[in-house]
C-alpha cells in the first residue's frame, strides 16, 4: 500500500506536535563485559527506574510533547493510541492510564496496540487515516528491551519512549511535519519472536533476516518516495528502525545513498534500541533539528516494512523541544552508570533480598476511580500541578521504607505557584539531595501488589 500524504480536499496532515522521553539511568556496557568476565562493547543503554514501566514512560513522552503547544492541546485530542511490546497489563487497557494522567477529555477514545515492535508504526499510520478526516490522534510508543545476562538483546537494547501529536494543519496548531508520502508492505516469516510472559527474545539465523528485511525496506521506501513525488536527491535525511541490527543497517546503507544528510544517528552508543518506540525516537531527534524544507524519510523493519515521508514546515523554525532529545541524553547519568547488579535487579533477572518490612497491599480500585484527578492527574481544587516545579524545603533518608530499590528519599516540596507538598524524590543520589534544590513532578510506579500497578506522581530533580 503507498498513498500520498495529501489527502484531497481534506487538506494536508502530519505531526502537529512531538517529544521524547529518555530515562535518566545509564548503563555502561563495559559494566556487562566486567560483570562476565569479557567485552561487551562501548557506550551505554538507557534504562528505565525501578518505579518506571513503559506506562509511566509514555505518559512523560507525551507531556514533552504537549508542553510546547500549550493546555490548549488536550482539548483536541480525539483519541489515544499507545504501542509497546511489554505492556503491563494485559485485559486492562493502558491507553487509558496515559489519558487520565493527561487529563484528556472523557469523550477521547484510548486504544492500546501492543505485542509487537511494529505496533509503533501501526500506530503512526493508524493515526493518519483519521488525520484527513479532521481527529488529532496522540500516538505513544514506549519499550523496555532486555534480555539474559550477558546477552547481544540486554547490550544493544534500551529503554524509551516517543510521543507523536498527529492531525490537520489549522491555523493556531500548524503542522511542523507535513506527511507527503507513506508505504507499507507486509510479509509473514520468523525473524524474531518470544512467547508470552517470557522476558527472552528468540531470533533466527542473522543471514537470513537480512535476505528478507533488503527487498521489503527497498520497495517501501521507493514506493513511499513515488508517492511524494520525489528521488533520493530530494530526501535530507533517512531514519531505519527496527529489531534486526544487520538489516538496519544494509538497508539503511541503500535506501539513504544519494540523499543529502544520508543516515539519521540510531542512538545505539548512547540509548541503544528502544524497540517499539525506536522509530518515533530517532524522529524526535531528527525533527529536534530539522529545518523549513528538508525532507524525512522514516523506514520501519519490522514484520515487514512501514515507510513515511516528511516535509518539515516553516512552523519548525519556531518550535521549541521541552527538552530535546540529545539534552535529555546529556543529562544521564552515564558516569559512573547504573551499577550491573542493580540494573539485573530491577529488570528481574535477578532475585536479591527484599526490604525486612511487610510489601504494600493491593490498592484500592474504588478508591482509585473515585479520586482518579488527583491519582492520576495531580489535580488539586482544579488546580494542575502535573506541570508545577517546586523547591526542596526538607528532606529525609529513609533507610527502614519498604523499596525494591532503598533507601527511600522524601522531601517536603514548596510549589512556585504556591502550596507545599511531601513527596518522594525519585532518579536522585541520596548523598547528592539538598535543601534549596529544584525539582519537577514525574509519574511513576509507587508499588505494584496482586499485579495491581499503583501509580502516582514523584519528584526529579531538574537537570
Amino acid at each position: 500500500m503507498s498513498e500520498s500524504g495529501t489527502p484531497g480536499a481534506s487538506g494536508p496532515v502530519g505531526i502537529v506536535g512531538y517529544g521524547a522521553y529518555v530515562p535518566w539511568w545509564r548503563l555502561q556496557r563495559s559494566a556487562i563485559g566486567a560483570a562476565h568476565g569479557g567485552s561487551a562493547g562501548k557506550g551505554t543503554r538507557s534504562v528505565a527506574s525501578y518505579n518506571q514501566d513503559t506506562t509511566a514512560m509514555a505518559v512523560e513522552a507525551a507531556r514533552n510533547a504537549l508542553r510546547p503547544l500549550g493546555d490548549g492541546a488536550r482539548a483536541v485530542i480525539g483519541q489515544v493510541l499507545f504501542a509497546t511490546t511489554a505492556p503491563s497489563y494485559a485485559d486492562k487497557t493502558n491507553a487509558t492510564t496515559v489519558h487520565a494522567a493527561l487529563r484528556l477529555d472523557r469523550d477521547a477514545a484510548a486504544f492500546d496496540l501492543n505485542g509487537a515492535v511494529r505496533s509503533g508504526a501501526g500506530a503512526l499510520a493508524l493515526a493518519l487515516g483519521p488525520a484527513a478526516a479532521g481527529t488529532t490522534s496522540l500516538v505513544a510508543v514506549a519499550d523496555q528491551r532486555t534480555g539474559l545476562p550477558n546477552s547481544a538483546d540486554e547490550r544493544e537494547g534500551g529503554d524509551a519512549a516517543a510521543a507523536l501529536l498527529v492531525g490537520p494543519d489549522t491555523p493556531g496548531r500548524p503542522l511542523l511535519a507535513e506527511l507527503i508520502g507513506r508505504a507499507s508492505v507486509s510479509e509473514e516469516f520468523v525473524d524474531r519472536w518470544r512467547v508470552p510472559g517470557d522476558a527472552r527474545s528468540r531470533q533466527w539465523e542473522e543471514r537470513f533476516g537480512e535476505t528478507r528485511y533488503g527487498p521489503l525496506g527497498a520497495e517501501a521506501a521507493k514506493a513511499a518516495l513515488e508517492a511524494a513525488g520525489l528521488g533520493a536527491e530530494g530526501v535530507h535525511t533517512v531514519v531505519v528502525a527496527g529489531p534486526h541490527a544487520r538489516a538496519v543497517k544494509q538497508v539503511g546503507g541503500k535506501v539513504s545513498a544519494g540523499t543529502v544528510h544520508g543516515l539519521a544517528d540510531d542512538l545505539s552508543a548512547t540509548v541503544g534500541n528502544a524497540g517499539a518506540a525506536q522509530l518515533a525516537l530517532v524522529l524526535a531527534a531528527v525533527l529536534d533539528a530539522a529545518e523549513p524544507g528538508q525532507v524525512i524519510l522514516a523506514l520501519s523493519l519490522a514484520d515487514g516494512a512501514d515507510a513515511f515521508v516528511f516535509r518539515a514546515t516553516d512552523a519548525i523554525a519556531a518550535h521549541q523541544p521541552s527538552p530535546s532529545v540529545a539534552a535529555q541524553i546529556a543529562a544521564g547519568n552515564a558516569d559512573p552508570g547504573l551499577p550491573y547488579l542493580k540494573f539485573l535487579s530491577w529488570t528481574g533477572q535477578a532475585t536479591v533480598q527484599p526490604p525486612n518490612r511487610p510489601e504494600p497491599a493491593r490498592v484500592s480500585a474504588s478508591a482509585a476511580a473515585r479520586n482518579e484527578e488527583w491519582k492520576y492527574g495531580l489535580v488539586r481544587d482544579h488546580e494542575a500541578l502535573a506541570e508545577a516545579s517546586g523547591t526542596i524545603v526538607t528532606f529525609t533518608v529513609d533507610r527502614l521504607a519498604y523499596s525494591p530499590s532503598p533507601p527511600v528519599v522524601f522531601a517536603v516540596v514548596d510549589f512556585d505557584e504556591g502550596g507545599r507538598m511531601p513527596v518522594e524524590l525519585t532518579d536522585v543520589d541520596a548523598a547528592a539531595v539538598a535543601i534549596g534544590q529544584r525539582v519537577a513532578m514525574t509519574f511513576r510506579r509507587l508499588n505494584q501488589s496482586d499485579g495491581i500497578q499503583n501509580y502516582f506522581w514523584k519528584a526529579t530533580p531538574i537537570r
